[in-house]
């Protein structure tokens, strides 16, 4: 929820869309073989160990497909540690910052409907709080993350309080307390990843709908593209079955935080919840431009470098290697869903934990790993 590490690769927009051309993958490891699925095991136990405490990350469910049908999906430890409860890919996971892909595209729609432009000011919005210097920051500035505008989860309001599931929140007074604070730059001089953009570009969801933002995205990308395990929530409740969530105690062993953070303190930042083959299936419908027009998938991929790595953003996706896709984070959870268009592979990792250190974080490890094996030509998070 607070910095999820996104993907990156310094491409752009033609580059970009170039990638999405069909190409015949020739030499990449097939999945389909025993010593492929064997070093992803092996690469797969050793994240799990280095990024653990005294035993490993309670539950890692990773997925990959590749052009030609093969596919590898294994669940490692437990989705509920105390009842010794396995993982399986039918557990729904809380997917964090994936929640923002789903809040661009609905946005993309709207910008191919004629309801507004990519470069929009946000003092063309009633969006019901004050934003200083709105006339001069853009809808396109938003969903880079170039915007400049603070952190709203790092706000002093935010670190006196003692939040725990119940509490609740307005994105409107978690922005205002973000727009009290200097920004960290002007609009649109560099990149800083901060969810108070994706908490407006909520609110302008909403003011140009007259509806809310999980009802849009229910009617528009769930319903019509069959997301039937995938949801955005106004309750703390979890889809059956689920996978707990869990973090270090003082003793660097598991605690259960499932919960832990309000569903109303993440919102259009973070609040979805899905499950492994439906976020197997939404990474390629957008990534391959199933979803919006031509034009605004364009802009989507036009990725600007985030100055790390091989790591670059476009419009609420990040691209690194080739690869397009998003990271997600919250206490208890950290899932990444990537699609390689040169080589149709899909790489999906999640963890019932949050991690971020060392970079790039548990989730995003595991899925560089996996692609060092699987598409040794196309390495993402790599610094």
């Amino acid at each position: 929820m607070r910095r999820t590490l996104v993907g990156a690769g310094g491409a752009i927009a033609a580059c970009a869309l170039a990638l999405l051309a069909p190409i015949i993958a020739t030499a990449d490891p097939s999945i389909s073989s025993a010593a492929t699925r064997a070093a992803i095991d092996a690469a797969v136990q050793r994240d799990r160990a280095s990024y653990g405490g005294r035993t490993p990350v309670p539950g890692v469910l990773v997925g990959v497909w590749d052009g030609m049908g093969n596919v590898y999906v294994r669940g490692y430890g437990y989705a509920d540690l105390a009842r010794r409860i396995p993982l399986t890919r039918a557990d729904h996971f809380r997917i964090g910052s994936n929640t923002k892909t789903f809040v661009v595209t609905v946005l993309l729609q709207l910008v191919d409907e004629g309801k507004l432009k990519l470069d929009d000011p946000l003092s063309r919005f009633a969006l019901g709080v004050s934003i200083p210097n709105a006339a001069n920051i853009t809808v396109r500035e938003l969903m880079e993350m170039r915007s400049g505008l603070f952190e709203a989860y790092d706000t002093p309001q935010i670190d006196k309080m003692n939040i725990t599931g119940s509490t609740k929140f307005d994105p409107r007074t978690l922005i205002a307390w973000a727009a009290t604070q200097k920004p960290y730059f002007a609009p649109g001089k560099r990149y800083k990843y901060t969810n108070t953009n994706y908490l407006i570009l909520g609110l302008i969801v909403e003011s140009l709908t007259h509806d809310t933002v999980q009802n849009q995205i229910r009617k528009r990308l769930l319903v019509p593209f069959g997301l039937q395990n995938t949801s955005f929530p106004t309750t703390q409740a979890m889809l059956a079955p689920w996978a707990h969530g869990y973090g270090f105690d003082k003793n660097r062993s598991w605690e259960d935080v499932s919960g832990t953070i309000p569903v109303s303190l993440m919102w259009a930042a973070g609040a979805m919840i899905s499950n492994m083959d439906d976020s197997r299936h939404w990474v390629k419908l957008y990534v391959t431009g199933k979803t919006n027009s031509t034009e605004t998938q364009r802009a989507r991929l036009t990725c600007i470098s985030t100055g790390e790595g091989n790591l670059a953003f476009g419009l609420g996706i990040g691209c690194s290697a080739g690869w397009f896709g998003y990271t997600g984070g919250l206490p208890g959870y950290n899932t990444a869903a990537y699609y390689l268009p040169s080589s149709h592979v899909t790489i999906v990792a999640w963890t019932t934990v949050q991690i971020e250190k060392p970079f790039p974080g548990v989730a995003n490890a595991i899925v560089h790993d996996i692609a060092k094996i699987v598409t040794p030509q196309h390495v993402p998070f790599s610094k």
